[in-house]
């Protein structure tokens, strides 16, 4: 995830500070004290710094020499690595094709417009790839790894590479000036998702626009309130006195698809899109505050009273959601799932229990927020889709305690257990999950760095949160474990649930990774001796993990400034002698994040998204200047001059086809 740039001034690059300081004010342990505290139990701190932070945060088998590595069979990736680096176009490893599937304003139905980057309309863009694709799925038609539709969140805009003459320059600094109706109403179409047919022919992927489940869903697309929340007082408004029905979804990050083929929206940054102000004294002041609400980075107040906060002191309750959408009835209404709480939601990726439960994981994306999962009360039947749909409206979310002994709780965010209680100013369960992080903090829930993908891996047992950074963190945090004030690289933290068992309230946690450049001792970065000048990554964001169980990664705050180089998919070794060995297998243009990564069943493809490509070019030689529509960094995908940069959808397959990395 990056959030938007500021509306108001130009440049404002977020790509550190992507979720400003944190909102959280408990007094919670930081995820950087536990494992301080933790590891300076141990007496694994030998050597130099180095040395050190590697023994206190990987096990010992992550310590194999290069050599021994190599005799016990090495890495379970196979390709030729990448070079990292950064310029102005994609690269992929030698073998594989990495093709462009999907634009910003490509066709997606026989009627869609042709792309007209200076003559854009709201009506247009509903009919078209919407903007900034982020979380990427596949769901198999009858049962098959190369005919499905693909499904993909489209986050936010970055109005400044969308549109002419938005941007001047005054006094020698350039500005983003303000935005009309029309292209607020743009951007809205811009939003939400698609949901396409895809096929393969002859070994390359085609869109098929004429498929009966295409459809967009954008920030105008009607929604219900379902679960806990559903008619509450705290969510209805002048627009729907019923507190059941939302127009729109926002900020769709990452997201998932469910064991019942249903696709998983998940609405993360919504506190971007409100304006206006509550009184001190109002009953939601707090609420808002603990959110970050109003942020007023987006115009959309200006033109639409819901988004001003004056005037419609409810709405912001009604995001922050997870939202499900039946991708088999085009005609749905898709459906805020409340029971999951509401945060600034990653993704939810899902796996189901030995039971018949379904068990989703979910990261709160934000400097000191929490790691969340939700435990449905019913069972998954395989051979009846219909009675697994409303599966994600009863059942019990727990948030995340881990502790200095490598121990870890899952705590019940119930109401009535433990603070959760009226006294504390929780009435009923609705109240609960409106406002879920505080009832986090009253937990004691354990204070993260960034929790974005939370990946549960079918095939080993594990569970992978990726934590992007904290550039907050303290210098009276550092630590032989974590020897950095303002963790700017982040980690990635392994769960191995009690008896294998994903319903399980309590488990073991292990760091696999400290991301950084191992080359710079004070970095501390953790990364296994086989891994190259090429493998080692920072801010580790989306993960997929493929059929074999084998893990991939995807970051989002690489850049020629903080590592010289830019983001990409690297593939790590999670089990075995190569435990914590990474090889980049690929990298995006200048300015861009990549987001996915998703495999097909066969594992014969790798669809990546390609965010925000061209945001930014200051630190990158090729450029030196910021980035906007008139001077961009960069053209990709299609290198033409009368066209803007266009964040895309890509489907990498190996020459002559196969299991990729196999």
């Amino acid at each position: 995830m990056t959030e938007h740039l500021s509306q108001k001034v130009f440049p404002t690059t977020q790509l550190e500070d992507a979720d400003g300081d944190g909102h959280n004010p408990s007094i919670n342990p930081t995820m950087g004290e536990i494992i301080s505290k933790r590891f300076s139990r141990r007496n694994f701190l030998q050597g130099s710094l180095a040395v050190s932070a590697i023994a206190a945060t990987v096990s010992p088998v992550a310590l194999m020499t290069a050599e021994q590595a190599r005799a016990a069979g090495g890495s379970a990736f196979s390709f030729p690595e990448v070079e990292a680096g950064v310029d102005a176009s994609h690269h992929v490893a030698e073998g594989y094709d990495a093709d462009v599937l999907l634009r910003w304003g490509d066709a997606l139905f026989p009627d869609s417009p042709a792309f007209d980057a200076k003559s854009q309309t709201a009506e247009a863009q509903a009919r078209q790839f919407g903007y900034n694709n982020d979380y990427v799925g596949y769901i198999p038609l009858e049962g098959s790894a190369e005919h499905g539709l693909l499904v993909v969140n489209h986050e936010y805009t970055n109005p400044h590479l969308m549109f002419p003459g938005l941007v001047k320059v005054v006094d020698g600094k350039i500005e983003q000036g303000k935005l009309s109706k029309e292209q607020v109403d743009i951007e809205m179409a811009a939003h939400g998702g698609t949901i396409v047919e895809i096929r393969k022919v002859d070994g390359k992927w085609q869109v098929v626009p004429e498929g009966k489940f295409n459809r967009r869903i954008t920030a105008t697309t009607e929604m219900a309130l379902s679960g806990p929340v559903a008619g509450h007082d705290r969510v209805k408004t002048s627009a729907d006195a019923s507190g059941t029905k939302v127009i729109g979804t926002l900020n769709n990050c990452a997201g998932g698809v469910t064991p019942w083929g249903t696709y998983i929206m998940a609405e993360e940054n919504f506190h971007g899109y409100f304006s206006g102000e509550l009184p001190a004294d109002h009953a939601e002041a707090a609420n808002y505050k603990r959110y970050g609400v109003p942020e007023g980075g987006y115009d959309w107040a200006d033109y639409y009273d819901r988004f001003d906060l004056s005037k419609e002191p409810n709405e912001p309750n009604r995001f922050g959601w997870i939202v499900e959408v039946d991708v088999m009835d085009p005609t749905s209404t898709p459906k805020k799932r409340t029971a999951l709480g509401r945060t600034k939601h990653e993704g939810a990726e899902s796996i189901v229990a030995e039971n018949g439960k379904v068990v989703f994981y979910l990261g709160d994306d934000e400097r000191f927020d929490y790691v969340y999962k939700f435990v449905t009360e019913g069972i998954y039947n395989p051979d009846d889709r219909a009675a697994n749909m409303d599966l994600l409206d009863t059942g019990t979310l727990y948030v995340a305690k881990f502790n200095e002994d490598g121990t870890m709780q899952w705590l019940p965010v119930v109401h009535g257990e433990g603070p959760l209680t009226a006294e504390n100013g929780f009435a009923s369960q609705a109240d609960v999950l409106i406002e879920t992080r505080r009832a986090g903090d009253l937990l004691g829930a354990t204070k993260m760095d960034r929790p974005e993908d939370v990946q549960p891996n079918g095939v080993n047992g594990k569970v992978y949160v990726m934590l992007t950074n904290n550039t907050k963190r303290k210098a009276d945090q550092v630590d032989a474990a974590n020897p950095r004030a303002e963790n700017a690289f982040g980690h990635i933290i392994e769960i191995a649930e009690d008896g294998g068992d994903f319903t399980a309230t309590s488990g073991k946690w292990e760091v696999l990774l400290k991301c950084g450049d191992p080359a710079v001792a004070e970095v501390g970065a953790t990364f296994s001796t086989e891994t190259t000048k090429n493998g080692w990554f920072g801010m580790p964001d989306n993960c997929a993990v493929d059929s074999a169980g084998r893990l991939w990664v995807s970051t989002d705050g690489n850049n020629n400034k903080a590592t010289g180089r830019t983001d990409g998919l690297w593939a790590v070794d999670t089990d075995g002698e190569a435990r914590a060995t990474s090889k980049l297998f690929f990298r995006v243009p200048v300015g861009a994040e990549l987001c996915g990564p998703l495999f097909t069943p066969d594992d014969e493809t790798a669809f990546v998204a390609v965010q925000h490509p061209g945001d930014g070019g200051e630190d990158w030689d090729g450029h030196g200047r910021p980035s906007y529509y008139e001077d961009l960094s960069t053209r990709w995908p299609d290198f033409k001059d009368d066209m803007p940069v266009r964040p895309s959808v890509l489907a990498i397959t190996k020459i002559g086809g196969g299991k990729i990395a196999v």
